[in-house]
């Protein structure tokens, strides 16, 4: 692992590698470079016995002797970096599914050995060039994955929507609940608006959609919330190209601070792209032996698809305690899932349904309810428990959404 920090106007180019022929090649096409100086650390990226210092940096070129075995401390290296300086990669070969991860690690490049000089010089010039400052920070992320089917995930990622928007009042942010549901999705429905995103309309041409076809396929809340949702084809089972997705999500990300989505079970060949890019990843549960087994699954398969993704937390909703009474209690909660459990939302049926109903926030049904109160200490506070690694995925100061530009 590497010890990144913030870049500070420098021309220093770090390159970690422990081939000697790749650093003869690299130290002679930096020699007569004017702009960038190279330094070389003679290391493989995961074989060291601590940690690399490489002080402040413009970029960093990761030499990787064994692609699949070093992915995960790549990985890391990508999230201490947190975009402080873009990180180039140089093997042997890459294969299709090495390629696809490094994107969603946001390697700025990735080259195949034997490399020329100019090649070389030309993707350090221009990632550093795509690292220089342009904008706002990136959105973030939260996003709700059920772990079965009518486990309530549309009304707490609402909710959490809104409580976002009225914790940050203040400052004005920008909300945008996303509904990734195409087949059934009922965002639009539990807040009485028409669904106005057209997949069918930019799924031939991803790159039509620009910030004025995104405006005019959102939905707006009356009461400031942005939702992006398509109408329901409930005899359709289609799954859109992953470019559609991955384009929607990049121009969203871009226009708001704040971006909850509305994930469906099903999982599709974009749903990788979406959990990986998220900054806080929720699976809801129900209270039941099969749910809480359904939600382990999860966290297994999310753990071994998305190394270095975000730590997957478990809510479970509709819970009920009862001292006396048979069923699960809340002990047998943190047993089953551990660190991994975020915690309960009471059932309140009355409330979201007549919510629902009028389509409208929980809390203007009855303000300082049981469900919004619970699910705001489940937002707004950390894990009981994480690594420095996990921490650097899940603050709300460092960007994880890799769609994101």
């Amino acid at each position: 692992m590497l010890d990144g920090r913030q870049p500070a106007g420098n021309n220093r180019i770090a390159v970690v590698t422990a081939d000697s022929g790749f650093e003869r090649s690299v130290r002679s096409a930096f020699v007569s470079h004017g702009r960038l100086v190279v330094d070389v650390i003679g290391a493989t990226l995961a074989g060291g016995e601590g940690p690399l210092n490489i002080g402040d940096v413009r970029a960093v070129v990761i030499d990787l002797v064994d692609v699949q075995a070093e992915m995960v401390a790549l990985a890391e290296l990508a999230s201490q970096l947190a975009g402080s300086a873009p990180i180039i990669v140089v093997g042997q070969v890459f294969s299709e599914s090495v390629a696809r991860r490094l994107l969603q690690l946001r390697i700025a490049d990735f080259l195949i050995k034997p490399i020329n000089d100019g090649e070389l010089i030309r993707a350090c010039e221009q990632a550093v060039a795509d690292a220089a400052p342009k904008g706002p920070a990136e959105a973030q992320i939260c996003t709700f994955l059920p772990a079965a089917g009518g486990v309530g995930l549309t009304t707490l990622a609402i909710q959490t929507a809104m409580l976002l928007l009225r914790q940050a009042r203040r400052e004005r942010p920008s909300i945008c609940l996303v509904d990734l549901d195409f087949q059934n999705g009922a965002c639009a429905d539990y807040l009485d608006l028409e669904p106005r995103l057209d997949v069918g309309e930019i799924e031939p041409r991803p790159e039509r959609l620009d910030r004025h076809l995104l405006e005019v396929m959102l939905s707006h809340h009356p009461c400031g919330l942005a939702v992006i949702a398509a109408p329901n084809r409930p005899a359709e089972m289609r799954s859109f190209d992953p470019d559609v997705v991955t384009r929607l999500l990049d121009l969203v990300s871009s226009h708001f601070e704040y971006v909850v989505i509305d994930m469906p079970r099903t999982w599709f060949p974009w749903t990788d792209n979406v959990l990986f890019g998220s900054n806080q990843l929720f699976i809801v549960a129900e209270m039941t032996v099969p749910g809480l087994r359904h939600a382990k699954q999860l966290i297994a398969a999310i753990g071994e698809r998305l190394a270095g993704g975000p730590v997957p937390r478990v809510i479970v909703n509709r819970f009920e305690q009862q001292l006396f009474g048979p069923g699960l209690k809340r002990a047998d909660l943190v047993q089953a899932l551990g660190e991994a459990f975020a915690g309960v939302v009471p059932n309140n049926y009355r409330l979201v349904r007549e919510a629902v109903d009028r389509g409208v926030p929980l809390d203007e049904v009855k303000s300082n309810n049981n469900v919004t109160s619970a699910l705001r200490k489940i937002i707004f506070s950390p894990p009981a428990t994480a690594s420095a690694g996990t921490d650097s995925r899940t603050s709300s100061t460092k960007q994880r959404s890799f769609w994101s530009k």
